[in-house]
């Protein structure tokens, strides 16, 4: 992984202390081990922002900052990552999730009506929420594996690419500086 491509769009802890709202937050923001981009501490901190992503939960930005505090990971993307369930992709991921809890149970499929409801919501929960949470739980497992292990993967590859790079121009400019005496 890029640590500058990263550097660059990150917010700095001090811009975030001076805001007002963040106040109450200041001892976490103020841990300088919670702003370090190494390859373990953004691996980390996608698999807390993405687990908490996966969860139908309120709040889910307090627990991955929560999360990255106790797992002593990037604050900055762990609380960003939970923005992949946004308004636009939260319904398709809970109902994947949901979907993958009725496997799991072997409770059978609740179809939605053709108008959805506040009342047939409120009546159904009972038989939702169980395979939602769970299906929830599972992917939110599964995919903070996954994601940890990619990161990893990608950084190392990422680093070893360099190393190749960087040898090939030392020998590049060794070659040219041995033909300017030979010559």
């Amino acid at each position: 992984m890029p640590r500058r491509f990263l550097q660059r769009y990150m917010p700095r802890p001090d811009t975030l202390r001076r805001q007002r709202s963040l106040r109450f937050m200041a001892p976490l923001i103020a841990d300088p081990g919670l702003w370090l981009l190494t390859r373990k501490s953004v691996a980390n901190a996608f698999s807390v922002g993405l687990f908490c992503a996966m969860l139908p939960i309120p709040l889910q930005m307090m627990v991955a900052a929560l999360g990255a505090r106790v797992f002593r990971c990037n604050l900055a993307l762990s609380v960003s990552l939970v923005w992949i369930t946004n308004p636009l992709t939260m319904p398709v991921i809970f109902y994947f999730n949901y979907r993958v809890g009725t496997y799991l149970m072997g409770a059978p499929v609740r179809e939605a009506p053709s108008r959805i409801s506040t009342r047939w919501l409120a009546e159904q929960m009972h038989d939702i929420v169980p395979p939602l949470f769970l299906g929830s739980v599972v992917a939110a497992i599964i995919v903070a594996v996954l994601a940890n292990i990619a990161i990893r993967l990608i950084w190392r590859w990422h680093v070893s690419h360099n190393w190749k790079r960087r040898r090939q121009k030392r020998r590049q400019r060794r070659a040219r500086i041995e033909s300017e005496f030979d010559d």
